[in-house]
């Protein structure tokens, strides 16, 4: 059996994901926000067990995975770690994204 993937977060990811749960909480129930972490979680789980499923952008040199499409997570495989590059909320200019 392979061994997964351990899973790093860059403060700027950090930072992202913690303004997203901020407005969240302001703007939506306890629900919405309890859904955002199962789908977080479950799509970690993926990324440890296969880093490599998610497409690649060979202009940024990272991957990219959709999350209930107000959010993307960007990540790079870095030997056997994954670091989550940034946590971006899609409903922003796309030119405002730090990767």
């Amino acid at each position: 059996m392979e061994k997964d993937f351990e899973i790093l977060w860059t403060d700027l990811a950090l930072e992202e994901l913690a303004q997203t749960v901020e407005y969240l909480e302001q703007e939506f129930t306890d629900k919405e926000i309890d859904n955002l972490g199962n789908e977080i979680e479950r799509i970690l789980s993926i990324i440890t067990q296969n880093p490599e499923i998610f497409p690649y952008s060979d202009k940024y040199k990272i991957r990219k995975v959709v999350i209930l499409k107000f959010n993307s997570l960007y990540y790079r495989i870095l030997n056997d770690k994954i670091e989550i590059v940034s946590f971006f909320s899609n409903r922003q200019n796309p030119e405002n994204r730090n990767i």
